[in-house]
């Protein structure tokens, strides 16, 4: 592994951390977090392995760790206000996809993490088994779950 490998999953681990963390701050301090404990734990990477799939299973232990950590603490606003700071934008688009993201907001982080790391980061269902700890076949259910949650949640028909 070297440091440019490292620096190129850098955009990568910011868009992972973004789901998991919605303010940019705590996304940032996450990759950071990331980063440090990869190079603490060099020793412990595998050649040969995928590193992306390393750094974000060390992304992902370390935000399960943290939100153990803050599980009954409330941080921000209480969800009924958030739709009263919002203003409505121009643009048809960009208000549906602030309703998707919205949607997948609300989706247990389960089918979040799933959905993310297959459909917007482009893993593969073995990657995504290996950064989740389960087998393929749970990954395949948990995106099928996940898709037709996601549609629940957009108001959308869901096929029988």
């Amino acid at each position: 592994m070297s440091r440019e490998q490292v620096v190129e999953l850098i955009p990568a681990l910011r868009a992972f951390a973004r789901i998991l963390c919605p303010q940019p701050e705590n996304a940032d301090d996450l990759v950071q977090e990331t980063l440090i404990k990869a190079i603490a734990n060099l020793n412990q990477y595998t050649e040969g392995t995928r590193l992306k799939s390393w750094l974000f299973t060390i992304m992902r232990n370390t935000f399960n760790t943290r939100y153990r950590k803050r599980e009954r603490e409330v941080i921000g606003l209480p969800p009924d206000s958030v739709n009263t700071l919002v203003t409505q934008p121009d643009q048809e688009w960009s208000a549906r996809a602030k309703e998707v993201y919205s949607a997948l907001m609300r989706l247990p982080d389960q089918y979040r993490e799933i959905l993310v790391l297959i459909v917007i980061q482009g893993e593969s269902y073995e990657d995504a088994a290996v950064i989740c700890d389960c087998a393929v076949g749970t990954i395949k259910s948990r995106l099928n779950r996940a898709r037709q949650r996601l549609k629940e949640e957009l108001g959308e028909a869901v096929e029988d």
